[in-house]
Protein backbone atom coordinates (compact mmCIF):
# COMPACT_ATOMS: atom_id res chain seq x y z
CA UNK A 1 0.00 0.00 0.00
CA UNK A 2 1.48 3.34 -1.31
CA UNK A 3 1.88 6.15 1.60
CA UNK A 4 -0.97 8.63 1.56
CA UNK A 5 2.05 11.43 0.80
CA UNK A 6 2.08 10.06 -2.94
CA UNK A 7 -1.26 9.47 -3.43
CA UNK A 8 -2.51 12.74 -5.81
CA UNK A 9 -5.82 12.82 -4.93
CA UNK A 10 -4.59 14.03 -1.73
CA UNK A 11 -1.71 16.38 -2.89
CA UNK A 12 -3.78 19.40 -1.04
CA UNK A 13 -3.77 17.75 2.20
CA UNK A 14 0.04 17.69 2.13
CA UNK A 15 0.07 20.65 1.08
CA UNK A 16 -2.21 22.21 4.32
CA UNK A 17 -0.42 20.23 6.87
CA UNK A 18 2.05 22.31 7.95
CA UNK A 19 -0.30 24.90 8.22
CA UNK A 20 -2.29 23.09 10.42
CA UNK A 21 0.61 21.66 12.25
CA UNK A 22 1.61 25.67 13.07
CA UNK A 23 -2.10 26.69 13.70
CA UNK A 24 -2.54 23.54 16.24
CA UNK A 25 0.57 23.83 17.95
CA UNK A 26 -0.05 27.49 18.97
CA UNK A 27 -3.81 26.58 20.13
CA UNK A 28 -1.90 24.03 22.40
CA UNK A 29 0.37 26.25 23.68
CA UNK A 30 -2.37 28.85 24.39
CA UNK A 31 -4.35 25.86 26.14
CA UNK A 32 -1.34 24.85 28.07
CA UNK A 33 -1.33 21.44 26.95
CA UNK A 34 1.59 19.34 25.99
CA UNK A 35 0.08 17.35 23.11
CA UNK A 36 2.68 14.82 23.36
CA UNK A 37 1.43 13.59 26.78
CA UNK A 38 -2.08 12.69 25.40
CA UNK A 39 -2.88 9.24 23.32
CA UNK A 40 -4.03 11.38 20.11
CA UNK A 41 -6.77 8.75 18.56
CA UNK A 42 -7.23 10.61 14.84
CA UNK A 43 -7.39 13.75 12.58
CA UNK A 44 -9.88 14.94 10.99
CA UNK A 45 -10.47 16.28 7.62
CA UNK A 46 -13.70 19.12 7.25
CA UNK A 47 -14.69 19.91 3.67
CA UNK A 48 -17.60 21.77 1.93
CA UNK A 49 -17.59 20.67 -1.40
CA UNK A 50 -18.92 16.71 -2.17
CA UNK A 51 -16.54 16.55 -4.76
CA UNK A 52 -13.84 17.11 -2.36
CA UNK A 53 -14.97 14.20 -0.13
CA UNK A 54 -15.70 11.79 -2.85
CA UNK A 55 -12.04 12.66 -4.23
CA UNK A 56 -10.47 12.59 -0.38
CA UNK A 57 -12.11 8.82 -0.09
CA UNK A 58 -11.07 8.04 -3.09
CA UNK A 59 -7.32 9.07 -2.28
CA UNK A 60 -7.57 7.54 1.44
CA UNK A 61 -8.60 4.00 -0.07
CA UNK A 62 -5.30 3.99 -2.28
CA UNK A 63 -3.24 4.20 1.20
CA UNK A 64 -5.46 2.90 4.00
CA UNK A 65 -7.60 0.68 5.28
CA UNK A 66 -11.21 1.77 5.50
CA UNK A 67 -12.46 1.17 9.21
CA UNK A 68 -16.29 2.00 8.66
CA UNK A 69 -18.20 4.69 6.46
CA UNK A 70 -21.28 5.44 8.46
CA UNK A 71 -23.92 7.70 8.87
CA UNK A 72 -23.94 10.32 11.45
CA UNK A 73 -26.03 13.30 12.32
CA UNK A 74 -27.80 13.34 8.44
CA UNK A 75 -23.81 12.86 6.58
CA UNK A 76 -21.92 9.99 6.24
CA UNK A 77 -18.50 9.74 7.43
CA UNK A 78 -15.25 7.83 6.65
CA UNK A 79 -12.82 6.30 9.31
CA UNK A 80 -9.43 5.32 8.04
CA UNK A 81 -6.74 3.15 9.55
CA UNK A 82 -3.56 4.39 8.07
CA UNK A 83 -0.20 1.66 7.43
CA UNK A 84 2.04 4.52 8.45
CA UNK A 85 0.91 7.48 10.57
CA UNK A 86 0.72 10.83 9.54
CA UNK A 87 3.44 12.65 11.45
CA UNK A 88 2.89 16.10 13.03
CA UNK A 89 5.53 17.00 14.75
CA UNK A 90 6.30 14.79 17.32
CA UNK A 91 2.89 13.63 17.16
CA UNK A 92 2.31 10.03 14.78
CA UNK A 93 -1.44 9.91 14.42
CA UNK A 94 -2.38 6.53 12.59
CA UNK A 95 -6.69 7.50 11.93
CA UNK A 96 -8.10 9.86 9.71
CA UNK A 97 -11.67 11.09 9.96
CA UNK A 98 -13.46 11.95 6.71
CA UNK A 99 -16.91 13.71 7.29
CA UNK A 100 -18.69 14.32 3.97
CA UNK A 101 -20.42 18.29 4.14
CA UNK A 102 -22.67 18.69 6.27
CA UNK A 103 -24.96 22.19 6.81
CA UNK A 104 -22.27 24.21 8.24
CA UNK A 105 -19.82 25.52 5.83
CA UNK A 106 -16.52 25.48 6.33
CA UNK A 107 -14.06 28.29 5.71
CA UNK A 108 -11.32 25.88 4.76
CA UNK A 109 -10.94 22.54 3.75
CA UNK A 110 -8.61 20.69 5.13
CA UNK A 111 -7.23 19.83 8.33
CA UNK A 112 -9.24 20.57 11.23
CA UNK A 113 -8.94 18.78 14.24
CA UNK A 114 -7.37 16.09 16.36
CA UNK A 115 -8.81 14.10 18.96
CA UNK A 116 -7.52 12.83 22.54
CA UNK A 117 -8.57 10.38 24.51
CA UNK A 118 -8.89 11.36 28.25
CA UNK A 119 -9.96 7.68 29.69
CA UNK A 120 -12.41 7.94 32.44
CA UNK A 121 -16.13 7.84 33.12
CA UNK A 122 -17.94 9.96 29.82
CA UNK A 123 -19.86 12.01 32.67
CA UNK A 124 -16.94 13.88 33.72
CA UNK A 125 -15.36 14.18 30.60
CA UNK A 126 -16.08 17.86 30.47
CA UNK A 127 -14.86 18.61 33.91
CA UNK A 128 -11.48 16.81 33.20
CA UNK A 129 -11.05 18.30 29.72
CA UNK A 130 -11.64 21.78 31.12
CA UNK A 131 -9.03 21.40 33.93
CA UNK A 132 -6.09 20.40 31.71
CA UNK A 133 -6.72 23.42 30.25
CA UNK A 134 -5.63 27.35 30.65
CA UNK A 135 -8.68 29.81 32.19
CA UNK A 136 -7.14 32.91 31.03
CA UNK A 137 -6.91 31.18 27.33
CA UNK A 138 -10.26 29.72 27.69
CA UNK A 139 -11.49 33.35 29.04
CA UNK A 140 -9.96 34.56 25.48
CA UNK A 141 -12.23 36.29 23.18
CA UNK A 142 -11.40 33.76 20.13
CA UNK A 143 -11.14 30.88 21.87
CA UNK A 144 -15.08 28.91 22.29
CA UNK A 145 -15.91 25.48 23.93
CA UNK A 146 -18.51 23.34 23.01
CA UNK A 147 -19.58 20.24 24.82
CA UNK A 148 -21.88 17.52 23.27
CA UNK A 149 -22.70 13.81 23.34
CA UNK A 150 -22.81 12.84 19.62
CA UNK A 151 -23.56 9.58 18.27
CA UNK A 152 -23.56 7.67 15.20
CA UNK A 153 -26.49 4.53 14.73
CA UNK A 154 -25.28 1.42 16.65
CA UNK A 155 -22.78 3.01 18.99
CA UNK A 156 -23.73 1.99 22.53
CA UNK A 157 -21.16 3.56 23.81
CA UNK A 158 -21.50 7.11 25.72
CA UNK A 159 -18.91 9.57 23.51
CA UNK A 160 -19.22 12.84 24.44
CA UNK A 161 -17.09 15.73 23.49
CA UNK A 162 -15.64 18.34 24.65
CA UNK A 163 -14.02 20.55 21.76
CA UNK A 164 -11.80 24.01 22.12
CA UNK A 165 -11.31 26.28 19.06
CA UNK A 166 -9.51 29.40 18.12
CA UNK A 167 -11.55 29.19 14.59
CA UNK A 168 -9.26 28.08 13.12
CA UNK A 169 -7.96 24.48 14.35
CA UNK A 170 -9.98 22.54 17.14
CA UNK A 171 -8.92 20.01 19.74
CA UNK A 172 -11.83 17.82 21.10
CA UNK A 173 -11.18 15.29 23.94
CA UNK A 174 -13.45 11.70 24.67
CA UNK A 175 -13.23 9.56 27.03
CA UNK A 176 -12.75 6.38 24.27
CA UNK A 177 -10.80 6.02 21.15
CA UNK A 178 -12.80 5.73 17.68
CA UNK A 179 -11.63 2.08 17.59
CA UNK A 180 -13.00 1.21 21.03
CA UNK A 181 -16.14 2.59 19.85
CA UNK A 182 -16.00 0.49 16.80
CA UNK A 183 -14.77 -2.58 18.61
CA UNK A 184 -17.68 -2.50 21.34
CA UNK A 185 -20.20 -2.31 18.15
CA UNK A 186 -18.88 -5.29 16.64
CA UNK A 187 -19.44 -7.03 19.94
CA UNK A 188 -22.66 -5.48 20.20
CA UNK A 189 -24.04 -6.72 16.66
CA UNK A 190 -23.05 -10.70 18.12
Amino acid sequence: MMNWTAVPQLADLLDDLACFQQHLAGLATRLGLTLTDYHIDHIALRCHQEDTARRWFDGWKQCARCLKKNDFNGRAIALFALPSPIALGALRIDCVELPWPGQRRYPHEGWEHIEIVLPGPPATLARRALALLSDSALAAPDISVKHSAPAAAGERLPNPTLAVTDGRVTIKFHPYSLRDILSDEATGER
